[in-house]
């Protein structure tokens, strides 16, 4: 990373990679901006620099990064790999951690279960310029993905031709959606779109709150 491409990314704004920080708050909380860039497609946070691109400069430069180790192996589950450069702007010093999207989706705050609880664990995602708790459903595509196990042989069922009745009539389809008009429980519906992304039929799309919902694949 050159000095160049950093004042650019400064100059730009939080965004869908890029998190100001303008100090370290607390392991849990730099943990959560890791873990939604490895989920998604990675990103930069930069420390001392305020949310408006002001830059205020870390008071240490070796003490934040022993912090932002610490965040990224004993609070992240799996550990999310990073990168982390020293720059001088303004004469302050700033670091920045630079976070690959992983292949070892999804990443969670570290909750000691030998396994992802799906009901309990706090696995986030990266929408616009912030970090929000997945859903079931994203975490479940997330753990698809990684996998890679699509569903190559899929039989369409009355459920499915619900969803796809209904998304020629309309733009897109929620949980909520489908267990109303379909008669289902939310579990059962939640199952059936997944499965539909899961076969490529359908795309799954998040909003800033978190909640998701469905539309045609292209």
């Amino acid at each position: 990373m050159k000095r160049r491409e950093v004042l650019n990314i400064i100059d730009e704004g939080e965004n869908l990679s890029v998190e100001f920080k303008q100090r370290f708050s607390s392991h849990e909380k730099i943990a959560k901006e890791m873990i939604a860039f490895a989920n998604t497609k990675g990103g930069v946070i930069l420390f001392g620099v305020d949310d408006d691109g002001s830059i205020y400069g870390v008071e240490s430069e070796k003490g934040e990064a022993e912090l932002i180790k610490e965040s990224a192996e004993q609070f992240c589950e799996p550990p999310v790999p990073y990168k982390i450069h020293f720059f001088e702007i303004e004469n302050k010093e700033i670091v920045i951690v630079e976070i690959k999207e992983s292949d070892d989706k999804p990443h969670r705050i570290q909750d000691y279960l030998p396994q992802l609880d799906i009901r309990q664990a706090s696995v986030y995602v990266r929408i616009n310029d912030k970090s929000v708790l997945a859903s079931k459903e994203m975490i479940k595509i997330l753990q698809v993905n990684t996998s890679g196990k699509g569903l190559e042989k899929y039989q369409v069922g009355k459920n499915e031709k619900i969803v796809f009745d209904y998304l020629d009539k309309n733009e897109v389809i929620t949980v909520k959606d489908l267990s109303s008009i379909a008669n289902i429980s939310d579990r059962r519906a939640s199952r059936t779109l997944i499965k539909l992304v899961r076969a490529n039929l359908l795309m799954i799309h998040t909003k800033d709150n978190g909640e998701n919902f469905f539309s045609y694949s292209g």
